[in-house]
């Protein structure tokens, strides 16, 4: 009989599930938006009632699409947003306030004030993680001081913080099981990375009881049963881990060195650095990539905080483009930019830059420049942002040259855009059959555990190849490229002169 992995994707715009045969195809999927909530500006606010509701309803959809019952669900893995945080009453099981996203900026002020105190490499050092406000401690901090009763409930034992995997967690199993794994736990600015587990200083710090934390657990283990009511029977819950690590995993990056780039509205480049954590000195993230068997495998994270949000800025503010894959057209009627180039800064700049001031910029415009070479030069952007992260990375994780990235995310269905990414990094792009890799990555966590692959090689078996783009010009070429890159950078960096 056919037994099935079911995969909960809860992201930040939707919650999907999607049913995996042994060999990673896709049997069947539902997927379902929820509301964003902003109640003031740089806010951002989830229901987590109603991210539990999504979830559970598409997962039942997804089984009565392929026709299947609990019986034929071998697991259930589960890969979520990260950072997201969520405090709910032990007794009650209702949220004592909206899940604070991790895109909501409200608690940047205190992030700043840590940073004046000096706090900043105490906390890096026992991350990984840059103090920010992406991250779940200040968040848990400003909700226990906002809302009334909340500190003392807490410290009382009666109120529980999850990120989105443990609120899950806690809800299929009716609150028998409330836990985490490690992939999630290192996103928080809590856990120690180093001594693996909740960081008692930290804990000071920020003035949070240790009593509402999760217990920490392995991304591939048994984490309990769902309730029977919810899929008719029980289920193994098997595999966790947050959105970006489930996708390292599903490339199958098992071996250090190896690394993955999804191309989403930002781009998330995450390197295996195997057993040992490497700490950067340009601003990239520590983070444990997965924890099995009792052993950890730790990664280095770098993102471009503008990657398909250029795209989309081509269609909606200038209206160069009408739709993204139009971008792919256009890029490819003209030989080169003319010259242009673009830099995406709308944001400020990431690594190895780290200029929050820094704004985007069109450079080398001539009468001869038309809307061709400005769409060119936006997808080009994306490729040479992509480059100073992979650079940066092989820099500080001590290997020589990448082999070969393996992708993902909408963009990376861009052909020119990982023909220029190939040419620019002067390495193999190399595209999966199968592009859910944030799913099957908790999918394979899940069957991992449950003993449907013997091991981890025989899941790598199952990544195939759909396009492979090898490097088209020379070294030489690629120079002078990389030149006119690092000199438009340099532009939007520019500062005015002080008077």
């Amino acid at each position: 009989m056919e037994r099935y992995l079911m995969a909960l994707d809860q992201g930040t715009t939707s919650s999907r599930c999607i049913l995996f045969d042994r060999n990673g195809t896709v049997c069947g999927s539902a997927q379902k938006e929820f509301r964003q909530f902003y109640p003031q500006a740089g806010w951002v606010e989830h229901d987590p009632m109603e991210i539990w509701s999504t979830q559970m309803g598409v997962a039942r959809e997804a089984m009565e699409r392929a026709g299947i019952d609990y019986r034929d669900i071998a697991a259930v893995g589960i890969t979520n947003q990260r950072e997201t945080t969520i405090l709910w009453d032990k007794h009650t099981g209702e949220p004592i306030y909206p899940a604070i996203v991790w895109q909501c900026r409200r608690t940047a002020d205190i992030c700043k004030d840590l940073e004046q105190q000096g706090m900043g490499d105490l906390i890096f050092r026992k991350t990984g993680l840059r103090v920010d406000a992406y991250f779940s401690a200040t968040k848990i901090q400003w909700i226990l001081n906002h809302v009334e009763g909340a500190k003392e409930r807490a410290e009382n034992g009666d109120i529980l913080f999850g990120t989105v995997d443990t609120w899950l967690i806690w809800k299929l199993t009716k609150g028998r099981v409330h836990a985490t794994d490690y992939s999630n736990a290192a996103r928080t600015m809590l856990f120690n990375i180093i001594d693996k587990k909740w960081d008692d200083d930290l804990l000071q710090l920020f003035g949070i009881p240790k009593i509402m934390l999760p217990e920490v657990r392995d991304s591939s283990a048994r984490y309990g049963e769902t309730e029977p009511s919810i899929f008719g029977g029980p289920v193994p819950i098997a595999g966790v881990a947050g959105d970006q690590q489930a996708s390292l995993f599903g490339q199958t990056c098992f071996d250090r060195g190896e690394c993955k780039n999804t191309y989403g509205t930002g781009g998330f480049l995450l390197m295996n650095t195997g057993e040992e954590p490497v700490f950067s000195t340009h601003g990239l993230l520590t983070t444990i990539a997965w924890g099995y068997q009792g052993k950890l495998t730790y990664a280095l994270e770098g993102s471009v905080f503008v990657a398909g949000a250029a795209i989309q800025w081509l269609r909606d503010e200038m209206g160069l483009i009408s739709s993204a894959e139009e971008s792919e057209t256009f890029a490819m009627s003209v030989p080169d930019t003319n010259g242009v180039y673009m830099v995406p800064a709308f944001v400020g700049l990431g690594a190895p830059y780290w200029d929050p001031y820094a704004r985007g910029i069109l450079t080398g415009l001539t009468r001869g420049s038309n809307r061709k070479h400005i769409v060119r030069a936006v997808l080009e952007a994306m490729a040479y942002q992509t480059y100073d992260v992979v650079r940066l990375m092989e820099q500080e994780a001590g290997i020589a040259k990448l082999s070969a990235l393996k992708v993902d995310g909408g963009a990376s269905a861009n052909r020119f855009l990982m023909q220029f990414q190939a040419d620019i990094l002067q390495t193999t792009i190399r595209q999966p059959q199968c592009i859910e890799t944030t799913a099957l990555g908790a999918a394979y966590l899940a069957g991992l555990s449950v003993g449907l692959y013997r091991n981890m090689e025989e899941i790598r078996q199952h990544w195939n190849e759909a396009n492979r783009f090898d490097p088209a010009i020379t070294p030489q070429q690629q120079e002078e490229k990389i030149r006119g890159w690092k000199h438009a950078v340099a532009q939007a960096m520019f500062r005015e002169p002080e008077r």
